[in-house]
C-alpha cells in the first residue's frame, strides 16, 4: 500500500451519504462500508476527524423554512448531526477501532465536549474524532464547521465526501454540457457561484490556506485513493 500524502485529514461526510439510496434515515451497509475504510485509514497511520451533516435527518433552512424560527431549525439539525455521530461511532467501535464524539454543544450524556486540545490528543492517540452540531451556532453549515475544525486541529486537508464526484461548472443532473473541473481556486468557486460548498466555509479554507478535495462517497474507498495521491475528484486550492 502506497504511503499517505496527508498525516491528519478532517473528513466531512454528508448525511444523505449515510442514507444510501433511501436518502432518508440510516443504511447501515452504507455506513459500515465508510466505517470500514476509515479504520484502514488509522491503520495506515492517517489521523482522521470527521464533521458529519444531517440531511438525512433534518435540514434546517429546506425543512423547517418558512414554518419555523430559523435558529431553532438549525438547533434541530445540530441534533441530526448527533445522531449519524453516534451511529458511525458505534460501527466503528464494531469493528475495533477507537472513537470519541465530541460536540459543539454539550450532551455529556452522550459525547464530550468539544475542547481543541483534547480533541487534538486524541487524534494523536490513534483514536477517530467525531465532531457534532456543527460549530453550535445557527446560521452555520456544518461544511462551515468541518472548515473551522480543520483549522483549529490544524488539518492537512478537508476531504468532502458528497453524493457527486467533483467540481462541475453547473449543475450536471441539469446541464448535460456541465464540465468537470480537476482543479479549481477558491476565488473562482466564489466568483462563478459554484455549489461546493457555502460561501462561508469557502472564504474560511481559503482564508486559512487549506486544501479542499471533493469527490463520491458511493465508493468509500476513494477515500484511499486521495490519501495515496490518486487524482479522485476536484482539488480546491489557492491559485499558484
Amino acid at each position: 500500500m502506497s504511503k499517505p500524502q496527508y498525516k491528519r485529514i478532517l473528513l466531512k461526510i454528508s448525511g444523505e451519504a449515510l442514507a444510501g439510496e433511501a436518502t432518508r434515515g440510516l443504511d447501515f451497509g452504507v455506513i459500515r462500508q465508510v466505517c470500514q475504510v476509515i479504520k484502514e485509514c488509522i491503520e495506515m497511520g492517517v489521523q482522521v476527524g470527521i464533521v458529519v451533516g444531517g440531511g438525512n435527518f433534518w435540514r434546517g433552512v429546506k425543512d423547517g423554512g418558512g414554518r419555523m424560527d430559523r435558529s431553532r431549525a438549525d438547533h434541530m439539525g445540530m441534533l441530526a448531526t448527533t445522531l449519524n455521530a453516534l451511529a458511525l461511532a458505534d460501527v466503528l467501535e464494531q469493528l475495533g477501532a477507537e472513537v470519541r464524539v465530541e460536540t459543539a454543544v454539550e450532551m455529556r450524556a452522550f459525547a464530550e465536549p468539544y475542547i481543541r486540545s483534547k480533541a487534538i490528543r486524541h487524534l494523536e492517540k490513534g483514536r477517530v474524532v467525531i465532531f457534532g452540531c456543527g460549530t453550535g451556532n445557527p446560521f452555520f453549515s456544518t461544511d462551515t464547521a468541518a472548515v473551522l475544525r480543520a483549522a483549529e486541529i490544524d488539518a492537512d486537508v478537508i476531504l468532502l465526501a458528497k453524493n457527486i464526484d467533483g467540481v462541475y461548472s453547473a449543475d450536471p443532473r441539469k446541464d448535460p454540457n456541465a464540465v468537470k473541473y480537476d482543479t479549481i481556486t477558491y476565488d473562482d468557486i466564489l466568483a462563478q457561484h459554484l455549489q461546493v460548498m457555502d460561501s462561508t466555509a469557502t472564504s474560511l479554507s481559503m482564508d486559512n490556506k487549506i486544501p479542499v478535495i471533493l469527490f463520491a462517497l458511493k465508493d468509500p474507498h476513494n477515500i484511499i485513493r486521495v490519501l495515496q495521491g490518486e487524482k479522485i475528484g476536484t482539488i480546491v486550492k489557492e491559485e499558484k
